[in-house]
């Protein structure tokens, strides 16, 4: 039986791992280890193990990362303890292969870890851009580490392949969070009020905003923008939290503070995957920058306002529509995305990240893999002007 070690360091890439964890477990020739980390076991995040926990799945090892602390120093320590925490992790347990996803320094800290254990890495989500943050720099360096590669659209096929991974390391599998569209059963609006006592009234708004890495001197600057922009529109709100990033805790801290003065805006610590997917179903729009509504908004048909530049390079569907981060470039986004006849017109859009089935082609491709000097011992394939396989 092939173990497969799987990171999770926070509610978004477990809810894109969920379909994923089902199938390891529905295969009787693989074995699931869960490496949880990160937000996932910190209470001002939501303590989110519990829904891990809630689920089921066997949990193997805790790693602490995350320090109280989010300026860069803070996160740069976190980085390192992050590190050290995998290290002794994967001393008690080791799998054949590690499974890890996008671009977090949670991620990328469990990749380097297991580097000196010899364990191969297969990496969800790579070759993708997002220039509006160090994420871009993570991704591409879990990319090098890693010994085979599942990507969600051949744009990012071709890009890993344009940094030196062989062709058979590569998979097309989509994105894997779009799986939860067949698997998850959607909540109508009275059952989700009942379940997480939010009231979504006509016209909400969906706002999630994360702080933009490389530019985050300017933090307090864009949230006031957004803000101000989402109290002009009148619209009922919902926020989620910003990750742990550099100076998310300011940005939760401000949204907090909004919402206790704002009779309209509600804040969640979490909703879980199919809450949030349900979200996505019930409101009119979402603002802000979060990856899902690049990657999962367009199988909704939801409108999205993406606002600068953190998800600056991903391919994306009609649903987006793209602004600065001046308080009228948002409000101008926000009349645009609720514009009867900009709706309309996104009844027939197709969703470039897939068709949500990636699990069954990723867990295909780890129970073939052999954990051989072939798959540990990576040539750089030179890319010719000729092909790219």
């Amino acid at each position: 039986m092939k173990t497969i070690g799987v990171v999770t360091s926070s509610r978004a890439d477990y809810g894109i791992y969920l379909p994923v964890l089902r199938a390891i477990l529905a295969e009787p020739n693989l074995r699931l280890q869960l490496f949880v980390t990160g937000m996932h076991l910190a209470p001002e995040f939501g303590l989110t193990v519990r829904a891990i926990e809630k689920d089921g799945f066997p949990i193997a090892e805790r790693v602490e990362a995350l320090l109280s602390a989010d300026s860069p120093a803070g996160t740069a320590i976190s980085m390192g303890l992050s590190t050290q925490g995998f290290a002794m992790a994967f001393a008690r347990t080791r799998p054949d292969i590690l499974l890890v996803l996008g671009d977090r320094f949670e991620m990328h800290a469990a990749a380097l870890a297991a580097l000196p254990f010899k364990i191969p890495l297969a990496h969800i989500h790579g070759g993708e851009i997002t220039r509006g943050a160090i994420d871009e720099s993570l991704r591409h360096s879990l990319t090098k580490l890693s010994h085979l590669h599942f990507v969600t659209t051949e744009e990012y096929r071709r890009r890993v392949i344009q940094l030196g991974e062989e062709p058979w390391r590569v998979t097309m599998s989509g994105a894997p969070g779009l799986d939860n569209l067949r698997d998850i059963q959607l909540l109508p609006k009275k059952e989700f009020h009942a379940q997480f006592g939010i009231n979504l009234e006509e016209g909400t708004l969906l706002v999630t905003y994360h702080p933009v890495t490389l530019e985050y001197e300017q933090t307090g600057a864009q949230v006031n923008n957004l803000l101000a922009a989402l109290q002009q529109s009148g619209r009922p709100l919902l926020f989620t939290l910003a990750n742990a990033d550099t100076l998310g805790r300011e940005i939760n801290c401000r949204i907090r503070e909004f919402v206790a003065g704002t009779d309209k805006a509600q804040m969640v610590d979490s909703l879980g995957t199919q809450g949030y997917f349900s979200a996505m179903a019930l409101v009119d729009a979402m603002v802000g920058n979060s990856s899902s509504g690049i990657i999962e908004a367009a199988s909704f048909n939801l409108p999205v306002v993406n606002i600068g530049n953190r998800q600056q390079g991903r391919v994306r569907a009609g649903n987006v529509i793209d602004t600065g981060y001046s308080t009228k470039a948002i409000q101008n986004g926000i009349s645009h995305a609720l514009d009867p006849a900009f709706r309309h017109s996104l009844s027939e859009i197709a969703n470039p990240y897939g068709e949500g089935r990636a699990a069954s082609l990723i867990v295909e491709r780890l129970l073939s893999a052999k954990a051989d000097d072939r798959l540990l011992h990576k040539a750089f394939f030179d890319l010719d002007s000729r092909q790219q396989e």
